[in-house]
């Protein structure tokens, strides 16, 4: 299908039965701080506080009589299953969507208040997605796919068409999240049919970047693993009609991390103090990048605020990292003499600089790690200048900043060391299910000793872990049948200075 037949669809989607016309508002803190005009639109105020409603419902709503009589089903754990659910309840269809059994129960409940039938099945997507497939040929039911189909992408363009209409002077960019690609595709082929001067740009985690991954390969490909900080945009492969439309419409895709995640959360409640999930925030985070990466100035950017269904307790992690997005914090692991008076020389070299975290416990009689996190006004190049008055006063500094064992363990564990011989660190991503750490032991069978231990859990459907097994030279082929066997994601930490400052 061509552009005139996807802005025929856009124009005639029936969306706005159940969705609203989200504001598009003017980011003025975030303006004056990058020099450009930013606005955010803001699809985190639909009624499921996310952009799905519309693709699920438009696609909902063109089904036949008969296809309407025996249902729908989908698989989904977040904001997809919410908007089939609803828009199934308001055209009195039966609704089924299928579930991992590690999906909040705070949208498992949201699902159910809406009518939907929630099915619980298997720990992964891919494993719920496996089932609906099984439960729509049993049943008869049709699958609203979440992305890959045009009149779901149709529903999800109706953005592009508020924003044009919102917004009468130039744009400059419009950023779109990134997961299975119907926002972007849909987003994509209405503005550059009207206005192809402006850049339609593309924003994926980097830990999930199915797009840039087909756009480098030339074609589609799954991802063997992908993070789920950022949940709603947590997919493998691209869809088949988002991809051939992305190569097509599409300027550019830009990826970022966590931390910048993290950052862009804040600076969204700064502005306007609404809470994006990390999905939501995800087309900032990518925007500010941009601006960063072309030096722009006096532009007019528009970045899609998709949804605000975040989980409560990932908050606290939200606020940990986003000074680090922000590069407002700086971690330094600095060694210093261990006898009276070295302390407070450290302390004057750091002078009136905010100190945000400072670790620190007794371990050698001639000198002393500490951990300590300070406050940025100014940024990567004020870290940089912190870095050289320490050096320059004599103190050996470690830049843990960008450590990622350092930002999410070690600070949480400074104070303590221990002689094991032999000893291999690794950083675990354990499955947030109960039963989880049992597999780890009974699959270890008590073959090496455990000598450290430490699991942080942030609201998502895995927890992290750093363990530390003593493993003899001559068992090392052993243990790496262990971890095959597993099949827990890892990396191992060893090596990491962090642990052989802090820890070891």
């Amino acid at each position: 299908m061509g552009s005139i037949g996807y802005l025929e669809r856009i124009l005639r989607a029936r969306v706005y039965d159940v969705a609203i016309e989200t504001p598009l508002e003017r980011a003025s803190r975030l303006s004056t701080r990058l020099d450009n005009h930013v606005f955010l639109k803001r699809e985190d105020l639909q009624p499921v506080f996310s952009f799905k409603l519309r693709g699920a419902y438009n696609k909902i709503s063109l089904l036949s009589a008969d296809e309407r009589a025996r249902g729908v089903i989908t698989a989904s754990a977040g904001n997809h299953a919410q908007g089939v659910a609803l828009a199934a309840q308001r055209l009195g269809i039966r609704a089924c969507i299928v579930m991992p059994t590690t999906t909040p129960t705070i949208k498992v409940s949201a699902v159910r208040a809406m009518g939907g039938e929630a099915v619980l099945f298997g720990d992964t997507y891919d494993d719920a997605y496996l089932h609906a497939k099984q439960l729509e040929a049993a049943h008869g039911l049709t699958y609203v796919h979440p992305y890959d189909d045009p009149d779901v992408i149709a529903g999800q363009g109706t953005v592009a068409m508020e924003i044009l209409r919102q917004h009468r002077g130039p744009i400059d960019a419009i950023f779109v999240p990134v997961g299975g690609g119907g926002l972007l595709a849909g987003v994509a082929v209405y503005v550059k049919h009207l206005y192809p001067a402006i850049k339609v740009i593309g924003v994926e985690p980097d830990d999930a970047a199915c797009l840039r991954a087909a756009l480098d390969a030339q074609e589609r490909v799954r991802l063997p693993t992908v993070g789920i900080f950022a949940d709603g945009v947590a997919v493998r492969q691209i869809g088949e009609e988002t991809f051939r439309l992305a190569r097509q419409y599409v300027d550019d895709v830009i990826t970022v991390d966590a931390d910048a995640i993290c950052a862009a959360i804040k600076d969204i409640f700064d502005d306007t103090r609404s809470i994006a999930e990390p999905a939501g925030a995800l087309a900032l985070a990518g925007l500010k990048s941009y601006v960063a990466r072309e030096g722009l100035r006096d532009k007019t950017l528009i970045a899609i605020d998709s949804g605000a269904n975040m989980n409560f307790d990932r908050l606290r992690h939200v606020a940990e990292r986003a000074e680090l997005g922000e590069h407002r914090e700086a971690l330094f692991a600095v060694t210093i003499p261990e006898r009276p008076g070295a302390f407070q020389s450290f302390v004057q070299v750091l002078g009136k600089l905010s100190v945000t975290e400072f670790n620190y416990r007794y371990g050698r009689d001639d000198e002393a790690h500490i951990f300590v996190g300070v406050g940025l006004t100014q940024g990567s190049r004020q870290r940089h200048e912190v870095l050289d008055r320490l050096t320059g006063a004599g103190f050996p500094v470690v830049d843990m900043t960008q450590n990622e064992m350092a930002k999410l363990h070690v600070r949480f564990m400074v104070g303590g060391r221990a002689p094991a011989n032999h000893e291999r660190l690794l950083r675990f991503e354990f499955p947030e299910r109960p039963g989880a750490l049992m597999k780890f032991l009974t699959t270890m069978g008590g073959r090496w000793n455990i000598s450290l231990f430490h699991y942080r859990n942030h609201g998502a459907a895995f927890g992290r872990v750093l363990a530390a097994m003593q493993v003899a030279p001559s068992e090392a082929e052993s243990f790496e049948r262990f971890l095959a066997e597993l099949d827990y994601p890892y990396i191992e930490e060893t090596d990491n200075p962090a642990y052989h400052l802090f820890l070891r």
